[in-house]
């Protein structure tokens, strides 16, 4: 069992509660999960550990929301999602743990920008983004999730920028993730991400995911779609902006 403190374990237990709720109410949460795992662990070594328990919530996800997706938006995703995961792969053989924090810092940063002056400049629009816009979300996004598991973020912004209803958001995003996640887990046992020791982290947490599951299911059948929207928002930017500093 790897020798960790009692506050870096609090902080994992939390993280892994933000996953389950990321996955069932509030995407934007799991950028705090993220956070978390990197205070506690090395920002390499958390992006496997992470990987595994996401998984976990993503079958949860699609327990409670899979009759939701929205299949246009997610088969326009597929080839420069690829894209963005062979870059990050590359990216990852490459970079040190600060150059991983920063460099995903700032591209949330810009995701967010960019989300936020299309849905200014086309306020009256409710249609999926045009394929210029779905190709740059799908490269961030891909890109992103390889890099350091912080693809929600990313993900949330383009599934915000096609207007989706709460339900559909949150079973969309599900298969998305259910299905880039997996997807990863070949190309983080190459760069040696997943552990031993990871693993053992993960059995201890998978009970915070499923609590945090159970909580957002209470939370996304109330909670209204401004007040979702802003919250996605809002945590976004508060993920990209620790990340940075």
């Amino acid at each position: 069992m790897p020798e960790l403190s009692l506050l870096a374990w609090i902080a994992l237990a939390v993280g892994a509660v933000m996953i389950g709720l990321s996955k069932a109410a509030l995407p934007g949460a799991g950028t705090i999960a993220v956070v978390l795992f990197a205070a506690a662990l090395p920002a390499k070594q958390s992006t496997g550990t992470i990987l595994l328990l996401l998984i976990v919530g993503d079958a949860l996800a699609l327990l409670l929301y899979r009759r939701h997706a929205n299949v246009r938006a997610l088969l326009r995703l597929i080839p420069t999602v690829i894209a963005g995961i062979l870059a990050g792969t590359l990216f990852l053989a490459f970079s040190s743990d600060e150059g991983v924090r920063r460099t995903i810092g700032i591209l949330l940063l810009i995701v967010i920008g960019v989300t936020l002056w299309r849905r200014r400049a086309r306020a009256d629009a409710d249609a999926v983004p045009g394929a210029a816009a779905a190709g740059f979300y799908g490269v961030m996004g891909g890109f992103t999730t390889m890099v350091a598991n912080a693809a929600g973020p990313v993900m949330s912004m383009y599934f915000l920028a096609s207007r989706l209803p709460v339900q559909v958001f949150l079973g969309t995003a599900a298969w998305f993730f259910a299905a880039v996640n997996v997807a990863k887990v070949p190309f983080s046992l190459s760069l040696g991400l997943i552990t031993v020791p990871g693993l053992l982290i993960d059995l201890i947490l998978v009970p915070a995911v499923v609590l945090g599951a159970l909580v957002g299911r209470r939370i996304a059948a109330v909670i209204s779609q401004r007040l979702f929207e802003h919250l996605v928002i809002a945590l976004t930017i508060l993920g990209a902006v620790y990340l940075l500093i």
